[in-house]
């Protein structure tokens, strides 16, 4: 049960992902899918690039869109729910501001509204998104919202659906993970530079073996220890690299970045 229309509050980076990923899925049309974003340039650069309307009149998208996501920054969640609460319906809401939990949403709308806290990344762009979606207990959520929210998120990527207690931490490993591969990715790529690999080729190599290794992950069910056990040859040249890795600590650092990152979404929120 897609969603008919689809009303995106915010059209920065993940608004204009979530607009890519729904209109490249060609699930909806151009006309399915509105925006609202207050920047004059932002709108004008969202409207020329997609062909899709988009202007900072948050009633009127309201009263056209069966599903609204929120994507705009935590400290304006409050102002811009406000504004959505004086004309919603009993259409679902979805709001992908880290840190800011259901309960805050809520007690700016009609209890009758279904509203969802999620946290996809910014790989919606390519519908290849992680996305986790939170629904509260005892919230005006009916199956019927809860299948569009899942169908229609479904086309940006792997929906599940987690306790919101999780969503902190989630934002530190799913909504800021991208960044961290996105690193791994570019210092691999420079390794294969500084070994005399042209830099082009080098990120396609080094991009296209971690997909790999994450697609292994993902059908073979194999936990990654047992499947990194199974590159490691006795006296080999992936052992070498890893004595390497250990040294520096990758392990650690990539635990803390996302401890890290967790916590600062815990701190948007308060």
């Amino acid at each position: 049960m897609i969603a008919k229309s689809i009303g995106i509050i915010g059209a920065g980076k993940m608004g204009e992902a979530i607009i890519n990923g729904l209109l490249s899925s060609r699930s909806l049309s151009k006309d399915q899918v509105l925006a609202v974003e207050v920047s004059p340039e932002r709108s004008k650069y969202i409207r020329a690039t997609y062909g899709i309307s988009c202007d900072d009149r948050v009633e009127e998208l309201v009263n056209v869109s069966d599903l609204i996501i929120i994507a705009v920054k935590p400290e304006v969640v409050a102002s811009v729910v406000t504004e959505v609460g004086k004309t919603i319906g009993k259409e679902p809401l979805v709001s992908i501001a880290a840190g800011v939990t259901i309960e805050f949403i809520s007690k700016y709308l009609p209890k009758r509204v279904p509203v969802f806290r999620a946290m996809p990344n910014i790989a919606a762009y390519v519908r290849a998104a992680t996305i986790a979606i939170a629904v509260a207990d005892g919230s005006a959520v009916k199956s019927r919202s809860l299948k569009m929210v899942d169908e229609t998120l479904g086309i940006l990527g792997k929906v599940v659906f987690v306790d919101e207690r999780l969503m902190d931490a989630i934002t530190g490993l799913v909504g800021s993970g991208p960044a961290y591969i996105y690193t791994i990715i570019d210092a691999l790529a420079d390794a294969g530079v500084r070994l005399g690999i042209p830099k082009d080729l080098s990120i396609i190599l080094a991009a296209q073996t971690v997909r790999g290794a994450s697609i292994m992950v993902l059908e073979t069910g194999k936990h990654p220890a047992l499947l990194r056990d199974e590159v490691v040859s006795p006296g080999g040249t992936t052992i070498e690299g890893l004595v390497t890795l250990e040294r520096g600590s990758l392990r650690g650092l990539l635990i803390e970045a996302v401890t890290s990152a967790a916590s600062r979404a815990k701190s948007l929120g308060s």
